[in-house]
């Protein structure tokens, strides 16, 4: 197969990491989607700090597709983001439509960032043993996502 970026990656390893980053793309732009969906929809008593806080999700998934496309770039895979592509390659549970509820959303957000993580990880042992720069990336990104979790999960913790 012929590239028009080079990389240091032997072809095997560049095709590892780059169907490893290309699922993990398309999982935070869904991510940012649904996050932004709830921010518009949401309502309840709790709706000024979950709304903030769904703004946070939104940043930190948009600045990990960056990373993770320009990575993807990097190895000379072109990303792909295009809408068609995310409706049709998520792995992300999706939202229903329409208003929600305060105390609904929580663990539907925590659903979210469990589903994303697990995806996350499945995807590290080839991946860190195809290119650690790229296995580097997605333990940063766990570790942001494991820390949206835990206060997601915080809100309804009794």
């Amino acid at each position: 197969m012929s590239y028009a970026i080079a990389s240091s990656l032997p072809d095997q390893a560049r095709k590892t990491v780059g169907e490893a980053l290309q699922e993990t793309l398309v999982d935070l732009i869904d991510l940012s989607l649904l996050a932004k969906q709830a921010h518009w929809n949401l309502i309840g008593p709790r709706f000024r700090p979950l709304h903030l806080q769904l703004d946070e999700v939104v940043t930190t998934a948009r600045n990990y597709t960056d990373l993770v496309a320009e990575r993807l770039a990097a190895v000379g895979i072109s990303p792909d983001g295009r809408s068609a592509t995310v409706a049709r390659e998520t792995g992300l549970p999706q939202l229903a439509g329409g208003w929600l509820k305060d105390d609904a959303l929580v663990p539907r957000v925590v659903e979210l960032h469990t589903a994303l993580i697990d995806r996350v990880r499945t995807r590290l042992p080839e991946v860190g043993e195809a290119d650690p720069v790229s296995e580097d990336l997605l333990i940063q990104l766990l570790a942001e996502l494991e820390k949206s979790a835990w206060m997601w999960q915080a809100e309804n913790a009794s």
